[in-house]
């Protein structure tokens, strides 16, 4: 899930995707896929995840599937992750 390029990508091998523009549509998309019971992976293009980590971590300690990776866009800088705060978000410490 992702924007046209990101997920295009994905569709050239075979990937069934969704395109979205902002980071609010992502989160709405991914509130359908968690409402489904057929989807054990989502991936989320970085550029608009980033906007939504906290939120996505709500969504993380309440379900373990599907699971959900964000990928690193082509063109996008590589952040450092302060992963204890996502850890905490999601225990709700």
């Amino acid at each position: 899930m992702g924007k046209r390029p990101f997920v295009t990508a994905f569709r050239l091998v075979g990937v069934d995707g969704i395109e979205v523009d902002t980071s609010a549509e992502m989160l709405a998309a991914v509130d359908r896929l968690f409402k489904t019971k057929d989807v054990g992976l989502v991936l989320l293009g970085s550029d608009l995840s980033v906007a939504i980590r906290l939120k996505l971590a709500d969504y993380r300690k309440k379900r373990a599937v599907p699971l959900v990776y964000e990928i690193l866009t082509p063109g996008a800088k590589a952040e450092e992750t302060e992963y204890s705060k996502v850890l905490r978000a999601m225990l709700g410490v």
